[in-house]
């Protein structure tokens, strides 16, 4: 089921929010104080690539710099990001089909907004590696 949800996921609007994570990406990666948030684009783009079967968890190591990344996050590439999730899951939801990928795509919004002190893990697996 995981697997036709991800490809339906990635025909109708992962490609494209993809697109949008590595625009954001390539755009933070310009300069080298930017490349952390880079990085963070291409982590969460592989995630909204194909996000049936993995999930987002609290990293127990976060502290104080994550918070200050998330504060600069939000204002670089945050907010464009989640309005992006916001109308993709509206514009999802308006089809009865659409409803489980609407309602994922407005569950990447708070990663999309503040991906520092988060990990992205198998869903059999919730707890991380750690």
């Amino acid at each position: 089921m995981k697997t036709i949800l991800n490809v339906i996921w990635l025909v109708l609007c992962g490609f494209w929010m993809f697109l949008g994570y590595l625009a954001a990406g390539l755009l933070l990666c310009i300069t080298i104080i930017g490349i952390p948030f880079g990085l963070a684009a291409f982590r969460i783009g592989v995630y909204a690539l194909w996000p049936f079967g993995y999930t987002v968890v609290d990293r127990r190591d976060a502290g104080g710099p994550s918070c200050v990344g998330n504060v600069l996050w939000l204002v670089l590439a945050g907010w464009w990001l989640a309005l992006g999730h916001i109308v993709t899951g509206i514009a999802l939801c308006i089809t009865i089909i659409g409803i489980p990928l609407g309602i994922a795509n407005f569950k990447l919004i708070p990663v999309s907004l503040m991906p520092f002190g988060k990990e992205i893990v198998r869903s059999d697996q919730p707890f991380g590696s750690r």
